[in-house]
């Protein structure tokens, strides 16, 4: 038997794969919203059947890829870019054994996570002679 590394033939990589590994890997990552893309990008992306935001690109061995991504509010941008760059990186080595030997990363905006409603104010009502008989308790 042949060690893994010496079997004859080729294994080929699409970019559609690399571009679900990279967004699973991104989405993945504490503070990323989403992808960012402009209405062009979008558009293209929805007739071409690519993830808008995502840019693959295999050239003479290379791999290139550029992110334009949305971040949560309030976290360091820097920091999240860092866990995104680290994440993608790995998930590719790691699924198709290959190196990036590009990743940028372009923050295209931040979005605010919708909260709750506060809640409600309890009506303040005054204490009147009746409320310990309408309680039901059973005091002489």
């Amino acid at each position: 038997m042949l060690p893994l590394d010496e079997l004859p033939g080729r294994a080929l990589a699409t970019r559609r794969a690399a571009a679900d590994i990279t967004r699973a890997a991104v989405l993945g990552s504490y503070g990323v919203a989403g992808f960012e893309a402009g209405l062009r990008e979008r558009l293209h992306a929805a007739l071409v059947g690519r993830t808008p935001g995502i840019r693959i690109t295999f050239r003479e061995g290379h791999l290139s890829i550029r992110l334009t991504l949305r971040v949560t509010v309030g976290l360091p941008v820097a920091e999240v870019a860092r866990q995104v760059d680290s994440a993608v990186r790995y998930a590719i080595r790691r699924a198709l054994g290959l190196e990036v030997d590009e990743l940028r990363i372009r923050i295209g905006g931040l979005e605010a996570s919708p909260g709750t409603q506060p809640p409600a104010d309890p009506v303040q009502r005054g204490v009147h002679s009746s409320d310990l008989a309408d309680s039901g308790t059973d005091v002489a």
